[in-house]
């Protein structure tokens, strides 16, 4: 059977991440906190292996979803909080990245909370799209609702698990420098990337899409004037 055009770059992107993972995984700064940072990545790829033969992303969804994971890759291997990138810069340019902006805390994992709203939000949209069925308002609200619902279960784990740990393992899976609002920023800047992600995908149709305004007035339209809770209870027993 001949390989498509997009199983070549499916497979490309895969390879490419495979060697960056695989180097990144040699010798990481931590290696219990590597362990629990690629669980949900194990998680993940097992889930993204098992539907790959009845869901098929976009060319465009499997970029956003390889950058994101590229990004989370390079985190685990120093831990979020001592990635590099002020000495690397500083290296670059004779000044200080951190400087520019007079922060005083590594904001890597601030990066990668941003992208992944940015960067995971149309892959979300294409489930809602193709799964529920989503059209119109839902079809934008509906991934910017799970990054923000995701976020928060996130934030959870990162507490549960620093919890059980404890020690120094769980202050570097939970990585919050010491800011006591770190959470609720991450959450934000998760958001904040899906937000960004759904407007411009907005602005694109909005551009394209000849029934744009159509369905978007459509998808808000009440479908089902029935009331349900104990109404829907009458009719369910009713039809017994």
């Amino acid at each position: 059977m001949p390989v498509s055009g997009r199983q070549r770059y499916l497979l490309a992107l895969f390879a490419a991440y495979l060697l960056l993972w695989g180097v990144l995984a040699i010798e990481p700064h931590d290696r219990s906190d590597w362990l629990l940072e690629n669980a949900l990545v194990f998680g993940f790829a097992l889930a993204m292996w098992a539907a790959h033969r009845r869901f098929v992303f976009s060319r465009v969804s499997y970029t956003l979803i390889f950058l994101f994971m590229c990004l989370h890759a390079l985190g685990s291997h120093y831990t979020y909080s001592l990635v590099p990138y002020d000495e690397a810069w500083r290296r670059l340019t004779g000044s200080g990245f951190n400087a520019m902006f007079g922060w005083e805390r590594n904001h890597f994992d601030r990066l990668v909370h941003f992208s992944y709203g940015l960067l995971l939000a149309y892959p979300l949209r294409e489930v809602f799209l193709r799964v529920a069925d989503a059209r119109g308002f839902w079809g934008y609200f509906l991934p910017l609702d799970f990054t923000l619902s995701t976020s928060a279960l996130y934030e959870l784990i990162e507490w549960a698990a620093a919890a059980f740990f404890g020690g120094e393992l769980g202050a570097a899976y939970l990585g919050t420098q010491g800011d006591v609002w770190d959470a609720h920023k991450d959450m934000a800047l998760a958001g904040l990337g899906a937000l960004i992600a759904m407007l411009a995908t907005a602005a694109l149709n909005l551009r394209w899409q000849r029934d744009f305004a159509r369905e978007w007035s459509e998808s808000l339209r009440v479908k089902d004037t029935r009331p349900y809770g104990e109404d829907e209870i009458a009719r369910l027993r009713a039809r017994r």
